[in-house]
C-alpha cells in the first residue's frame, strides 16, 4: 500500500505537480504509515508563524519591488556610473554593483534580469560588449546579490537552520565582495579587448549631481547594517523600516509611483512571491522533520564516514552535491528540504555553522546558471528572446569564474568567519 501511495506521488511530480503539493503529499504519507499524528504538521506550521523574523521576509521583498518598479535603478545606475565609468570595463561593473543591489533587496534574480536587463542590455552593446558577453553578464547578475543582506535566502536559512540571522548577514559580505571582485576583473579584461574602447572622463560635477539625484537610496545599505549592528535596530525593524522609507520616498517625495495605481500592483507582484515561498516552507518542513525524526542525517554520516575521513573532503563533496542540488530545485525549496539534512553532518565534520551557510548559499547562487536547468538561463532566454541552448554557452566562462570563487569561499574560512574572530 505504501509502495503504491508514493508511486502516485512520484507520478504527479513527474507530470509537473507544483513542488509543495508534492512535499505535502510525501509528508501526510510518510507520517501516516509510521503510524505518527498528521497534526505534526500543523504544530510545524504554527511554530513557523509564531517566529519573530518570519515578518522580515514580506517586508524586504516588498522594499525591493518599489524599488524596482521606481525609478531608483536609472538614479543608481547613473550614480555607479558617474563614480566606476572611467574604469576600463566599469559599466560591466556598473551593471554588477546595480544588480547586486536590486538581487539583495528583492530575493529574487528574475525581478533583477527582467527589471534590469532591458536598460542594461542596450548601455553594454553601445559600449562595444559583445551581444555573448553581454548576455553572460546579465543571466549572472541576476543571482549576484543573494549573498548580500538583506537577502531573502540568507534570512530564510537562518529560520530554518535557528542561526542568528544578524551573524549571516555579516558573515556574507566578504564572500559576496569575492564573487564581485572576480567577477569586475573579467570584465576589466574583456573591456581591455574591446575594439571600441569608449573612455569616460571622470567628472565631479557629474559625480555631485549623481549623488544629489541618488541621495534617498544612497542611505538604505546604512539603515539596515547600521541599524542592526550599531545595536538600534533587529532584523525584523530593519525591514518594516525600509519599506515604510521607500514607500514614503517613491509615492510622496520622487513620486515614482503612485499610491493608488501602481502600490497595489507591487504588493501583489511581492506578495505573490512571498506567498510561493512560505506556502513552499510549510509544506515542506513537515517531510524534514520526518527526514529528522528517522534519523536520515545520521544514517547518511555513517555511511560518508566510511568514505569521508576529513573535514576539506566532506566540503568538497558537499559543493558537488550542493551544485546539483542548485540546478534542479529553486535556492527556497532548497533550502528548507536539504538544510536540515547536512547541518548535523556538517557539524560532526567540524564546519562552522556560518560558514557552512555561506558555502550552501554561494552553492545555489552558481545553480541559477547552471544547466541544464538553472533558473537564470530561462529567464534571460525569455527576457531576451534568445534559445535556452545560447544562454548556456554564453553563462559558461562566468560559471567558472563562480566556482573558483566557490573554491575561495570554502577553503578559506576566514573570509566568512572574519568578523567573529578579531
Amino acid at each position: 500500500m505504501s509502495l503504491l501511495a508514493y508511486s502516485s506521488i512520484f507520478i504527479l511530480a513527474l507530470f509537473g505537480a507544483p513542488i509543495f503539493t508534492v512535499m505535502s503529499a510525501l509528508a501526510l504519507t510518510a507520517f501516516y504509515f509510521s503510524g505518527i499524528e498528521l497534526s505534526a504538521v500543523s504544530v510545524e506550521i504554527y511554530r513557523l508563524a509564531g517566529s519573530p523574523t518570519i515578518i522580515t521576509i514580506p517586508l524586504f521583498t516588498f522594499a525591493g519591488y518599489v524599488l524596482a518598479e521606481s525609478k531608483a535603478p536609472l538614479r543608481l545606475l547613473r550614480l555607479s556610473k558617474s563614480l566606476l565609468g572611467w574604469i576600463p570595463g566599469g559599466t560591466a561593473i556598473v551593471c554588477l554593483f546595480v544588480c547586486a543591489f536590486f538581487t539583495a533587496f528583492t530575493g529574487a534574480s528574475g525581478v533583477t534580469i527582467i527589471a534590469l536587463g532591458g536598460l542594461l542590455y542596450p548601455i553594454l552593446i553601445e559600449e562595444g560588449y559583445s551581444e555573448k558577453f553581454t548576455l553572460g553578464l546579465i543571466t549572472t547578475c541576476g543571482s549576484l546579490g543573494l549573498l548580500f543582506p538583506p537577502s531573502l535566502p540568507i534570512i530564510l536559512y537562518g529560520i530554518i537552520a535557528k542561526v542568528d540571522i544578524d551573524a549571516l548577514f555579516l558573515a556574507g559580505l566578504f564572500p559576496g565582495i569575492v564573487l564581485m571582485i572576480i567577477l569586475g576583473s573579467y570584465s576589466i579584461y574583456k573591456a581591455r579587448r574591446n575594439p571600441k574602447k569608449i573612455k569616460h572622463v571622470f567628472s565631479v560635477k557629474e559625480v555631485q549631481s549623481a549623488l544629489w539625484e541618488g541621495r534617498f537610496e544612497i542611505p538604505l545599505p546604512f539603515i539596515i547594517l547600521g541599524g542592526i549592528y550599531g545595536g538600534i535596530l533587529t532584523a525584523t525593524e530593519a525591514a518594516a523600516l525600509s519599506a515604510f522609507y521607500v514607500l514614503v520616498i517613491n509615492t510622496f517625495v520622487t513620486k515614482d509611483l503612485s499610491l493608488t495605481k501602481d502600490i497595489p500592483k507591487v504588493i501583489v507582484e511581492s506578495l505573490t512571491l512571498v506567498g510561493a515561498i512560505l506556502l513552499i516552507l510549510c509544506c515542506a518542513l513537515g517531510l524534514t522533520n520526518y527526514l529528522v525524526d528517522e534519523e536520515i542525517p545520521m544514517k547518511i554520516l555513517a555511511t560518508m564516514s566510511t568514505l569521508i575521513t576529513n573535514k576539506y573532503v566532506f566540503l568538497l563533496v558537499l559543493n558537488i552535491f550542493l551544485l546539483i542540488v542548485g540546478c534542479l530545485m529553486d535556492i527556497f525549496s532548497a533550502i528548507i528540504v536539504v538544510v536540515p539534512l547536512i547541518i548535523p553532518i556538517a557539524e560532526q565534520f567540524g564546519v562552522n555553522p556560518l560558514h557552512l551557510a555561506i558555502v550552501f548559499l554561494t552553492n545555489l547562487e552558481i545553480g541559477y546558471i547552471t544547466p541544464p536547468v538553472g533558473i537564470n538561463l530561462f529567464i534571460s532566454s525569455f527576457r531576451f528572446n534568445r534559445p535556452v541552448l545560447e544562454l548556456y554557452k554564453v553563462s559558461i566562462p562566468f560559471l567558472f569564474l563562480m566556482i573558483l570563487a566557490l573554491i575561495m569561499i570554502t577553503y578559506i574560512p576566514w573570509l566568512t568567519l572574519f568578523w567573529f574572530n578579531s
